[in-house]
């Protein structure tokens, strides 16, 4: 059976190294509202999607240049009946030098079809993802969510 965890794959120009940085630097292409630290193997941070809406990661993978694994290990999303839907899964970056380009292969190991928050989870990884991160890559400049003051 096909793999249906969420998935995206994008080329780009930069180094590894590069790319890798840049998916590190959580709050310049996700979301500013960021508490904790996004960098090295056990770090632990947490992205605020306001109200009493949260998801915490745990850096459980970390390879400079090739592999960055986050674990949910806790949420809340009031918008959904399970509220803690996302716990427990995890965001797989997977980066790989093909000639002269890198490819990232970015998976949300959990995210399924079956899920309620599939749908609008896809759309907000595509967003985040495949436009977002993928402008700090290429241009210098993503489009995170704004902190509000």
């Amino acid at each position: 059976m096909e793999n249906q965890d969420y998935h995206a794959t994008m080329m780009v120009s930069q180094t590894a190294n590069e790319v890798f940085t840049a998916i590190n630097s959580v709050p310049k292409w996700w979301t500013e509202k960021l508490e904790g630290s996004s960098g090295k193997l056990n770090d632990v941070f947490t992205v605020d999607f306001g109200d009493t809406n949260f998801v915490t990661h745990k850096l459980i993978e970390v390879i400079p240049g090739k592999k960055i694994v986050w674990l949910v290990t806790d949420c809340y999303l009031s918008w959904f009946t399970d509220k803690t839907e996302w716990k427990n899964t995890k965001m797989v970056f997977e980066i790989a030098a093909t000639g002269n380009q890198t490819q990232i292969d970015f998976t949300h190991i959990g995210l399924l079809p079956d899920l309620e928050c599939f749908d609008i989870c896809r759309k907000g990884w595509d967003q985040y993802v495949k436009d977002s991160l993928f402008k700090l890559i290429t241009e210098g400049k993503g489009q995170p969510q704004k902190k509000v003051q």
